[in-house]
């Protein structure tokens, strides 16, 4: 809608030019806002004041000048005025919104669809919990921001592409196939000193028992060597196909699963480090290697092999995203903990190394959550075992909520989950409220059916008849839907779809109890049916961005 408006601005200026009002060396930018209080108008910009130096004139002058012109014979605008001290605020008529409204209804479930993302091809990384234990609701928080965002910029124009980076190397997995080791022997009956740092949580004892059943006690005579090998693997993949099929239900799935063991079977990792040292980035210091990531964004120099010769995280993940940009993407994009915040400026410092361009990299930080349950906190740590897993809050409170309260927050601001609210049949639960919108106008429709209405026509109702204030707050609201998929996909903020969503059903439920929709006048209700046909279907669309499901009966 605002370049409907742009292109009215645009050609009043080229009249005002025509006729020697105004100089205009170039078209300035015009810059378009919806003011906060409807009142004013539809749309406003402060364009005149931005003339106003390089015209020499008055803001207020121009602004008078170029409400005249809007004002001329411009169907779609019912009125532009000038106020204070030359802003210009702008009512578009009855009609604009009615014939835009019958656009929206004519592309159905594809309303909203965009170009903005001009097919850029993205790398979205998300989750790449490591397999040491199941996943807990902060990573709940990142799968559900991840698949959000792909499922945004896809319905913003871009060519995404998701992955979830398995961390199968190194002292985590070797601590890993220890502890299994050890709970093994223990339901086996043999004394065992169980090490401080191990991991401590049911699900080790539940692996371990799983190798019981599936080889008895044919590993008690195997030598240490041996015995760890096969349960470092056993308990890595056993532990990460709990996590696929957590995240399945979850609604989440990968277009590729990448190993980081896979850096280390093509010598990726040797070939990264080699190059960089060719380029005089890596330096032998105190028996280490380390990296000048000082020289770029970083505030000191990295180790990447420490003095035993063991590898840091950091070493494979250069690799790593070596292998990410050289497969050709044009942007790179990581969901982080927010723990691994200092981890973002030595990546960027790697890149940088490498010769690639800085904008092709970006790192999301998603925030800590914390569960609440009847007002109190709930205890969380992986490694104790008294941790609340995604798993867990999923069967208490249901996917639909789950998502839903994981994308109702900006993703870089902390979260408090309300596990009692998340459960209400209520107006207080915002997932809740969405959905019900969503049934009732299915409910609507049900009712037509049985009164004999037919199926409304977009071709043939009359949607003039739709006059009411509240129904222009409704189409008005429905009509933002495109530019809020825009400025979401944008910005990288997937929770404006939820803020959008519950705005646009509280304006719904506000007019739904104050019109019928099914009326005796049969025209009325043919319109009233296709405004909520278009309603239903933003809704649906906006709630499958989020992966929420659409109910027709609540």
């Amino acid at each position: 809608m605002k370049e409907t408006v742009k292109n009215h601005i645009a050609d009043a200026l080229t009249r005002a030019k025509e006729n020697g009002d105004l100089v205009l060396p170039e078209m300035p930018e015009i810059i378009i806002e919806e003011p906060k209080d409807e009142k004013l108008g539809d749309f406003a910009t402060t364009l005149a004041m931005q003339l106003a130096r390089s015209e020499k004139k008055n803001p207020k002058v121009i602004a008078e000048m170029i409400c005249g012109l809007l004002n001329e014979g411009k169907d779609s605008i019912e009125s532009a005025e000038v106020a204070g001290p030359g802003f210009i605020n702008i009512k578009m008529s009855g009609d604009f919104f009615r014939s835009r409204l019958q656009e929206a209804i004519l592309q159905g479930r594809e309303f909203g669809q965009s170009d903005v993302g001009q097919k850029k091809k993205v790398l979205l990384e998300f989750v790449s919990a490591n397999p040491t234990g199941p996943l807990h609701v902060g990573h709940g928080r990142g799968a559900a921001v991840g698949h959000a965002l792909s499922c945004l910029m896809e319905k913003a124009g871009f060519d995404v592409s998701t992955e979830y980076y398995i961390n199968d190397v190194g002292n985590q997995m070797n601590n890993l196939g220890r502890s299994t080791w050890l709970r093994y022997q223990e339901l086996l009956n043999k004394k065992v000193e169980f090490p401080e740092d191990g991991y401590k949580g049911d699900y080790i004892k539940d692996v371990a028992q799983a190798v019981i059943d599936q080889d008895g006690s044919s590993h008690l005579d195997k030598p240490d060597e041996d015995a760890l090998t096969f349960f470092r693997k056993f308990s890595k993949d056993s532990i990460l196909e709990g996590i696929r099929n957590d995240l399945k239900e979850f609604r989440v799935e990968f277009d590729r699963w990448f190993s980081e063991e896979s850096l280390d079977d093509d010598d990726s990792v040797n070939k990264a480090i080699d190059w960089l040292r060719d380029k005089g980035f890596v330096y032998e210091k105190d028996g280490a290697t380390w990296i000048k990531t000082s020289q770029f964004k970083d505030d000191a120099d990295r180790v990447i092999i420490k003095q035993g010769g063991e590898r840091t995280y950091f070493c494979s993940d250069i690799a790593y995203h070596k292998n990410k940009v050289d497969r050709g993407y044009d942007l790179i994009l990581d969901l982080w903990g927010a723990d691994h915040h200092g981890y973002v400026p030595r990546m960027q410092s790697v890149l940088q190394a490498m010769g690639y361009d800085e904008k092709v990299f970006k790192v999301l930080l998603v925030q800590f959550v914390s569960l609440k349950r009847g007002g109190q906190k709930v205890s969380m740590s992986t490694r104790s075992g008294e941790f609340e897993t995604l798993a867990d809050v999923v069967a208490e409170v249901g996917v639909d909520a789950t998502r839903f309260f994981f994308l109702m927050r900006s993703s870089d601001s902390h979260l408090d989950f309300d596990l009692d609210l998340a459960k209400k049949e209520s107006p207080e639960n915002p997932v809740y409220y969405i959905q019900y919108a969503h049934a009732r106008i299915c409910s609507v429709f049900r009712t037509a059916g049985e009164q004999k209405v037919p199926a409304p026509d977009v071709a043939s109702a009359d949607l003039s008849l739709l006059k009411e204030v509240e129904e222009f707050a409704l189409i008005k609201k429905i009509l933002a839907y495109p530019a809020c998929i825009e400025k979401s996909a944008l910005s990288l903020e997937i929770h404006r779809i939820a803020f959008y969503l519950q705005e646009l059903v509280s304006i719904f439920h506000s007019y739904y109890k104050q019109h019928r929709i099914v009326t005796e006048n049969r025209e009325l209700t043919l319109a009233r049916l296709l405004l909520l046909d278009c309603l239903r279907n933003v809704i649906a669309s906006g709630l499958a961005i989020l992966g929420v499901s659409a109910p027709e009966k609540m």
